[in-house]
């Protein structure tokens, strides 16, 4: 039974690794209810309406369709980490953080190309 439960588990790492190379697979539906459900609880106006965060995490998992293969392996693997630690994973999270990744990496490149082109 043991080792049973042991394979099992090794199976489950062996899926989750394998999956990580592609976009990860978030449940739109309920993220975007349980949102709404906390903006209730607290006595808060709804941030935004259930269908429009679901059209927007739409957008954003088609959008992370081409630019997620394209990210850096590590950079992807930091924006998923960054967003299941804090509790936000969401499509328009991973979205932005591969954004600021690529802005971050366009100025360190600018910054470099003219600090080098200046030292002749």
């Amino acid at each position: 039974m043991k080792t049973w439960l042991l394979s099992l588990a090794y199976l489950g790492t062996q899926m989750t690794i394998a999956a990580a190379d592609g976009v990860p697979r978030i449940n739109s539906g309920s993220l975007c209810r349980a949102r709404s459900a906390d903006d209730r609880l607290m006595k808060l106006p709804e941030a935004q309406s259930v269908a429009d965060c679901i059209q927007d995490e739409k957008n954003s998992k088609d959008k992370l369709g081409t630019t997620w293969p394209a990210a850096a392996g590590s950079v992807r693997a930091r924006c998923r980490a960054d967003a299941v630690a804090l509790g936000t994973l969401s499509y328009v999270d991973l979205l932005s953080c591969l954004q600021l990744a690529e802005d971050i990496n366009a100025t360190s490149s600018a910054t470099k190309a003219s600090t080098t082109s200046g030292k002749r």
